[in-house]
């Protein structure tokens, strides 16, 4: 059988203060009043039953994704009791899914992306599934055909594409996956024609990710073992507790996606951008006629171009005068101000204010 798994465990600092620790930028309703991960899963639903959704999150964040989503069933939120990189998070979905349906193929996506039009990216997911169901040794990965040479995201380099009998997209042999790369090398990769973004989602066997996790994680499989043999008992939060925090903090792309071998690459050919910054509000939100990007139920802005205000509660008034590329970010609590071209220095004043406030405003 077909399951859906939404990796749902980033806090999202770079979207601070209306993300925070304990309310991570998923469940901020951005999206004309919707979260980023309803929408996720408003786009899985017409393939997938509900019971076949599965979500993995931090623990933390488990009563907002089940209050975000009221029709999935409550276990079908797995909460993890420790941060450990999608190696961790896909090994657990697996091997817990194995227990019940050794068969299972699983669509492995994320919480935090906007991807439009959603019918695309459906028959997209729907000719991975097909392939992979067809190939149970194969591993299938999205990419992206970028658009500029971006320094932020992972590449993926492609032989010659293949037709999938029952697939409407080309399947391409996976060469090699490349890091974030610097400029100029991007612009490289932009005029070869052969290399996608990686969009870090993903299409498998269950049993075939849990096989090159033992070739190329080892360390990975005696905790994922014990949690699923304790799964379902009355030993199983016991076990999660003390056998998922040992599983080895590294991405599923450094662990098994750049030494495997059966990977292919099907191309998702719509609009997708990772909601991780201020900055990408300006591609999924239109602007007004001075180029500011507006996020709030009242507004007056005079003689203000090229900013970005934001707030969740629609009771609040952003008035602004002679901002020119300025972020105003506001929640009930505390509110951002800054340049534009600033934003990346978040990681700095998130240090400041946990060494004089603690973790009040984090």
């Amino acid at each position: 059988m077909d399951y859906a798994v939404i990796m749902a465990g980033g806090s999202g600092k770079r979207l601070w203060p209306l993300s925070r620790e304990k309310r991570p930028k998923q469940v901020l309703k951005l999206l004309d009043g919707q979260t980023l991960l309803r929408c996720c899963f408003e786009r899985l639903s017409p393939i997938f039953d509900a019971r076949n959704i599965i979500i993995l999150t931090n623990a933390g964040y488990a009563d907002l994704v089940r209050e975000n989503l009221p029709e999935l069933p409550y276990n079908n939120v797995i909460a993890e009791p420790a941060m450990r990189d999608t190696a961790g998070t896909i090994g657990l979905a697996a091997a817990i899914l194995t227990k019940y349906d050794p068969n299972a193929t699983i669509a492995v996506v994320t919480a935090d992306q906007v991807i439009e039009p959603a019918d695309v990216f459906r028959q997209t997911l729907k000719d991975a599934l097909a392939f992979v169901n067809n190939n149970p040794a194969n591993m299938v990965t999205f990419g992206i055909q970028p658009t500029f040479p971006s320094t932020q995201l992972g590449y993926i380099k492609c032989g010659a594409a293949n037709k999938c009998p029952e697939c409407e997209n080309e399947i391409y042999e996976v060469e090699s996956f490349r890091e974030k790369p610097d400029e100029k090398t991007a612009r490289q990769y932009l005029d070869t024609g052969r290399y996608f973004w990686n969009s870090g989602m993903f299409v498998w066997k269950a049993r075939t990710i849990l096989a090159n996790l033992e070739e190329f994680l080892p360390d990975a499989t005696e905790p994922v073992e014990k949690i699923r043999d304790d799964w379902d008992t009355p030993s199983q939060q016991k076990s999660l507790q003390e056998w998922y925090p040992k599983l080895p903090r590294i991405s599923i792309d450094y662990a098994v996606m750049e030494k495997a071998k059966h990977v292919f690459a099907i191309q998702l050919k719509c609009r997708w951008l990772d909601m991780g910054s201020f900055a990408a509000l300006q591609d999924i939100i239109s602007s007004d006629r001075n180029n500011n990007i507006v996020v709030a139920g009242s507004n007056e802005l005079l003689d203000c171009k090229n900013s970005i205000f934001i707030t969740e509660e629609q009771g609040h008034l952003i008035a602004a005068i002679g901002l020119k590329n300025i972020v105003v970010a506001h929640s009930p609590d505390a509110t951002l101000i800054c340049h534009i071209d600033q934003t990346h220095r978040l990681k700095e004043l998130h240090e400041l204010i946990k060494e004089h406030n603690g973790d009040k405003f984090l």
